[in-house]
């Protein structure tokens, strides 16, 4: 195992792969690896990419890469992909549209399936991210699934979250609805060469406007690119290192490194937690009269949950 944890952090790609590969499939031996990876993460740069469908969001990322790779940046990706939660099966589309930096060993690319998880990323991400980070990889890039309304998880991991839209479809308006625009670090109007790009551009800026300034003084600009033809992207990419400059300058950097374990270290014990009370109370006569209620509607879920909990006694 260690042999392959020490692969791992010299960037072996393969030994990096497979151990994504063990974390997706629950094996504990994956966490048992992580664990001794651990150490040695900390140091990337985090960027988030979300938005709707069509929005061109796989090709954006394609030209980032190539910007960050021409100033010498190791740059790894996890494209999430929509998948059946049932089945498990994922598309794997990113991925294919990305196979153009196949064989650049500076960038490393990996479809993640969401298996049902919403958020717009997938159970693994934190995981994934962890193994990116252990090779090397100084820029980590995360597209999330674009299902449109439910990505806001996207901030709460991501160090830059970059919010594209698409003019002439109203995105404007669904920016609002989803919440993404409280969560955008840069908001991006993709395709601009399509009409009705500018006046996109001015009622972004107009809601934005409406916002108080963040406490930090960060205030989110908006930017035109066509992907396409890699028009905008210098600029955009020169934004991303102006918002990671001003996060460590601000000393928001590591606090948001503080933040993203705190909520995954909530999430592990929940989950941990939720395990080891079932485990416990699976053959108790009281968990199974709580059932026989609950099927029976003589007792509501929020009342039997109450009645479970209140019989366990946890000492920390």
């Amino acid at each position: 195992m260690k042999n392959v944890v020490q692969k791992i952090n010299q960037g072996d790609q393969l030994a990096g792969g497979r151990l994504i590969r063990m974390l997706e499939e629950g094996d504990p031996l994956g966490i048992e690896m992580l664990k001794l990876l651990y150490p040695n993460t900390g140091n990337a740069y985090i960027i988030g990419i979300t938005g709707p469908p069509g929005s061109g969001k796989s090709t954006l990322v394609n030209c980032i890469i190539r910007e960050f790779r021409q100033s010498g940046a190791k740059v790894a990706v996890a494209a999430i992909d929509p998948s059946s939660p049932i089945s498990g099966g994922a598309l794997l589309g990113d991925r294919i549209r990305m196979r153009c930096h196949s064989e650049d060993d500076g960038v490393f690319i990996r479809s993640l399936a969401t298996r049902g998880h919403l958020g717009g990323l997938s159970r693994t991400t934190r995981e994934t991210a962890l193994v990116f980070d252990a090779m090397g990889y100084g820029v980590i890039i995360i597209e999330t699934v674009g299902v449109g309304q439910d990505e806001v998880e996207i901030a709460q991991f991501a160090h830059t979250s970059a919010v594209v839209s698409l003019p002439g479809t109203g995105d404007e308006i669904q920016v609002m609805k989803a919440g993404l625009l409280e969560i955008g670090d840069i908001l991006i109007v993709n395709k601009a060469d399509r009409a009705g790009a500018d006046d996109m551009v001015a009622q972004l800026r107009s809601m934005l406007a409406m916002k108080p300034r963040s406490d930090k003084g960060w205030r989110p600009p908006v930017l035109k690119t066509i992907a396409v033809k890699n028009h905008g992207i210098p600029e955009l990419v020169d934004t991303f290192r102006r918002h990671r400059q001003f996060l460590m300058d601000s000393g928001t950097f590591g606090e948001h490194n503080f933040k993203r374990e705190f909520q995954f270290f909530k999430k592990l014990v929940m989950e941990m937690a939720t395990e080891k009370i079932f485990d416990n109370v699976r053959e108790s006569p009281f968990y199974h009269v709580i059932l026989e209620d609950l099927k029976n509607r003589k007792i509501d879920p929020f009342a039997a949950a109450e009645q479970l909990t209140d019989r366990l006694r946890y000492k920390v």
